[in-house]
């Protein structure tokens, strides 16, 4: 409770951070904002021009010339996010030391602030992706309202695994050098660039050991075959985004002082 407390005392800092890191980031910029759009929209469009045009990529069961294109965009959004979220805490107190050394401020809103920024990027990410989908002729169904479901089963499992080893590396700072090279092949594992039933039967079990793969397959089948998520794919992500969480809380609480004397 007390941390709650926190949390919604220093909702201003929470949020004023938030803002201040997109203003840094287009400080004297003549576009400014638009980047934050220009950025995706080249992402998505670069996924849509050479995958699908001159790869002539296409898809089984959607009758689209740019249906691999479409699913790739699809997996690309809940990755993104993930990953961002992922990747932010894994540093998250190392890169912000000298703001805990000389600041009286909670640290649980630190996890807050990086969602909050990740979570914008993402539904600008979206926008762009929607726009492309309309050119490319494709219009996502009103199952696009099991989107929130998805997006915060991401963040939960982004920053539950992400604060649990971004703490053990304020004390192992190999963990930071080790995890980016893991989460290249988490990319490859997880089926973004394919499609799981593409997979041999014996080993496609495997790869719902992995719980992005859920997670990602929710994002399809709302955007790309405009189906409703499957739930039971989600139990198992769900369930581990709520286990790191409780996990990186406790690791919190334990840690809290030592951190700051170890940055």
């Amino acid at each position: 409770m007390r941390q709650l407390k926190a949390i919604w005392a220093y909702r201003f800092f929470i949020l004023s951070s938030i803002k201040t890191e997109f203003r840094s980031r287009f400080a004297r910029s003549k576009l400014g904002g638009l980047w934050m759009i220009l950025n995706p929209l080249a992402q998505v469009a670069i996924y849509a021009l050479v995958l699908s045009a001159v790869l002539k990529a296409k898809l089984p069961n959607i009758d689209n010339q740019y249906a691999y294109a479409i699913y790739l965009m699809a997996g690309t959004l809940g990755w993104s996010l993930f990953s961002e979220v992922f990747g932010k805490s894994l540093n998250i107190f190392i890169e912000n030391g000298n703001l805990i050394k000389k600041m009286a401020f909670p640290k649980i809103t630190l996890p807050l602030i990086v969602a909050g920024s990740a979570l914008v990027n993402n539904i600008l990410l979206f926008g762009a992706i929607l726009v492309v989908f309309g050119i490319l002729g494709h219009i996502p169904s009103l199952h696009l309202l099991w989107l929130p479901v998805l997006v915060i089963a991401t963040l939960a499992l982004g920053l539950g695994l992400g604060l649990m080893l971004g703490i053990l590396n304020v004390f192992i700072r190999d963990i930071g050098q080790v995890i980016p090279i893991i989460l290249q092949f988490w990319f490859w594992l997880t089926p973004i660039v394919y499609v799981a039933n593409t997979l041999p039967e014996e080993y496609r079990k495997f790869f719902y050991y992995n719980p992005m793969t859920g997670i990602i397959e929710g994002y399809q089948n709302i955007l790309v075959y405009n189906k409703p998520i499957d739930i039971t794919t989600l139990i198992y992500p769900i369930a581990l985004a709520s286990i790191t969480m409780l996990l990186a809380l406790f690791m919190y609480f334990r840690a809290n002082e030592e951190m700051a004397d170890a940055l």
